[in-house]
């Protein structure tokens, strides 16, 4: 059948078009990167501080701006998931019809504003009270960038592991119940673990969202490029610098290679997290 042949072509090429886009991204990133080798040397990028404008010796290490990202990702993804989850259970399986057409709307436009806006909230709203619960001289830091992630990425995850949940079939839940279980062992050992592809992938889009979000973290995070462990010190992520830093920067320049190698490892590693998300559904749906 010639319709036939002419959907999987359709399919095929958007299928491919979309692999060709990624590929391009990679050598765009890797073209405007590549001058950086051998001048100064890929090893600038391992150094211990980010100093790309000094009168002395300009350094361009990463590791700094990597490991800001890294905290506030974590921090607000251990923030995220579990209200995120709780909250799309409770929605699914437990409110009531009128709480429901109430919260679903509710969490739809508080994943719409945009994160401008959330970032002047956490400015003038939540930098304070982190500043004043822990007695500190600033409000600006890890912590305070990844309770304001986490605002931004929860609805997100609701709403998808929301649908997740909706989308088990009720004969499984009619069978648990009808083989002795109570509603609440019914949601937790069955419907959730159904639905579980689903709430692993609100989760991955949840951090994906994390890992990206560069106007919030910019305005909360205290932007001081530095390593630290602490949630209550400031810091400085891979997108904030790339947002604070491109528009300013002479064309071609040193500086302006290695702030495309920031791009660069900012695309691999949100890459292997779409790869891991992948051998961990994968490997799921072959244990089921």
């Amino acid at each position: 059948m010639w319709k036939d042949k002419a959907v999987h072509l359709l399919l095929l090429g958007a299928a491919s078009t979309s692999i060709l886009i990624v590929l391009l991204i990679f050598v765009f990133l890797g073209r405007e990167a590549a001058p950086f080798v051998s001048h100064p040397g890929l090893g600038r990028l391992l150094d211990s501080q980010w100093i790309p404008v000094s009168f002395q010796q300009e350094r361009f290490g990463i590791l700094p701006l990597f490991t800001g990202s890294l905290l506030v990702t974590v921090l607000a993804m251990v923030i995220t998931v579990p209200f995120a989850v709780l909250g799309a259970i409770y929605i699914a399986e437990v409110a009531h019809p009128t709480e429901r057409e109430i919260l679903k709307p509710f969490i739809e436009i508080l994943a719409g504003i945009p994160s401008v806006v959330l970032g002047f909230f956490g400015l003038v709203v939540l930098a304070p009270i982190v500043k004043e619960i822990f007695g500190l001289s600033s409000g600006l830091n890890a912590l305070t960038g990844a309770l304001l992630l986490s605002l931004m990425a929860i609805p997100t995850v609701i709403s998808i592991s929301e649908d997740a949940i909706m989308s088990v079939p009720s004969v499984y839940k009619r069978a648990s119940l009808a083989l002795g279980a109570t509603r609440l062992q019914t949601i937790w050992r069955v419907t959730v673990p159904a639905a579980l592809p689903g709430i692993i992938a609100a989760v991955m889009l949840g951090i994906g969202r994390v890992i990206g979000e560069t106007m919030a973290v910019l305005m909360v995070t205290g932007n001081s490029a530095v390593i630290t462990l602490s949630p209550l010190s400031s810091v400085r992520t891979m997108t904030a610098t790339i947002a604070a830093e491109m528009g300013e920067v002479p064309f071609g320049s040193v500086h302006y290679q290695a702030l495309f190698w920031v791009g660069i490892v900012l695309l691999t590693v949100t890459f292997g997290l779409n790869i891991v998300a992948q051998r961990v559904l994968k490997r799921y749906g072959m244990m089921q």
